[in-house]
């Protein structure tokens, strides 16, 4: 990544989230109790201690300070499904336990509201979808419009922008990440909710993976949001259970077991013949599997799923780590059980969904729905940053 990048990148950690936790209590202080309540608290000394000419110096003082409240937020957090099994393996709970015990946690410092991410990705998912029928239907020799790759990987999708450029940019889903939806629905329609402007709500992500981090800081959103980032801050569930750690809360050791296989493929048939063929791709040595059958025509596959992290996001290094840096199998194995044991449901079938996109969005397939949930890509001239790549 760029030096710029780096320093953006560096701002984006728990100091951040306590800065904006600190500046809120300071305020409901100042609203508690006013300038007097303070005054008389810092003045309380044994009577006759203090002369006069200090008690109207200190009096002048106090008057000329004052509470800046435009900087108090509504502080936001949303969470990561692929998150809870992290919080449940590392604290022995269940997945509703963990969820409970975090979102507890979270609001005893000072967090107005906590999210679970999982309707953003209903919504990513259904774009998806319709992407891919409609690209499906499309197809043909003169316009490949298929193997349609998806895009919720920031890690991915920056190999792909920055080394592999336009002939695979092309082949990418358009529909946002779940994290970019989720930072659309805080910041426009939960504001709206709430009568207050996007600025004036600080939106943590706690996500697995550290590329999020990046994703946050590149992600644009439509003008309607004056500038205002989804995600003002991305922590990961590793920095996460850190401050749940300093706080004195109990946690034990995980038990050990195997990882996923890193490539995964599924196929439709009717009548006994293949119609569709998917697959999932996990790390990087497979994705550059993909890319070079790609680019030979050897690809049969019509829709692949692409995450930078071998294991897939369960292993992102924000959370699957030991101290030293390597990966944490014993942890990993624990959450792959958790999270298979988490029930799937259709996103279609959630009225939420389907709610907002007619009280939010204006319609399903509305210019509003296309603008919010569907993004662009840049594709840069290879070597340009080719190097900047890390893995």
């Amino acid at each position: 990544m760029t030096a710029e990048e780096g320093v953006q990148l560096s701002q984006q950690n728990a100091k951040d989230f306590f800065r904006v936790l600190n500046l809120n209590k300071f305020h409901r202080l100042y609203r508690r109790h006013g300038w007097g309540g303070l005054r008389k608290q810092s003045w309380r000394k044994s009577e006759g201690e203090a002369s006069t000419s200090s008690r109207g110096s200190r009096r002048e003082q106090v008057k000329g300070e004052k509470c800046d409240t435009s900087k108090h937020k509504v502080l936001v957090v949303s969470v990561c499904p692929q998150s809870l099994p992290y919080f449940a393996a590392k604290f022995n709970l269940s997945v509703t336990d963990a969820s409970r015990r975090l979102c507890g946690f979270l609001k005893s410092l000072g967090v107005h509201y906590v999210f679970d991410t999982t309707i953003a990705a209903d919504f990513s998912i259904l774009e998806s979808q319709k992407e891919f029928v409609r690209r499906y239907r499309q197809h043909s020799e003169e316009e490949r419009t298929l193997p349609m790759l998806t895009s919720a990987c920031p890690g991915w999708v920056r190999y792909a922008e920055r080394v592999l450029g336009c002939p695979i940019t092309a082949h990418l889903c358009t529909a946002r990440s779940p994290q970019q939806v989720m930072g659309s629905l805080v910041k426009d329609y939960f504001a709206r909710q709430q009568n207050l402007s996007p600025e004036k709500i600080f939106h943590v992500i706690v996500a697995p993976c550290y590329d999020k981090k990046l994703e946050a800081l590149q992600e644009s959103l439509p003008p309607a949001f004056h500038g205002s980032r989804g995600a003002d801050c991305v922590l990961t569930s590793g920095e996460i259970a850190q401050i749940m750690e300093q706080g004195d809360l109990s946690v034990k050791d995980a038990a050990v077991d195997t990882l996923n296989k890193d490539f995964q493929e599924v196929t439709l048939e009717k009548n006994g013949e293949v119609v569709l063929r998917f697959a999932a791709t996990y790390g990087f040595r497979n994705i550059q599997n993909m890319i070079l059958k790609l680019k030979k025509g050897k690809f049969p596959y019509h829709f692949v799923e692409v995450l930078a992290c071998a294991g897939g996001c369960l292993n992102g290094r924000g959370q699957a780590q030991t101290p030293d840096g390597h990966a944490d199998k014993a942890l990993l194995r624990q959450m792959e059980g958790i999270y298979a044991d988490i029930p799937v449901r259709r996103p279609e079938s959630s009225a939420h969904v389907q709610e907002l996109y007619q009280e939010w969005l204006e319609g399903i397939n509305s210019p509003k729905a296309r603008e919010v949930l569907h993004t662009t890509y840049q594709s840069q001239e290879r070597g340009a940053h080719s190097l900047d790549i890390k893995w």
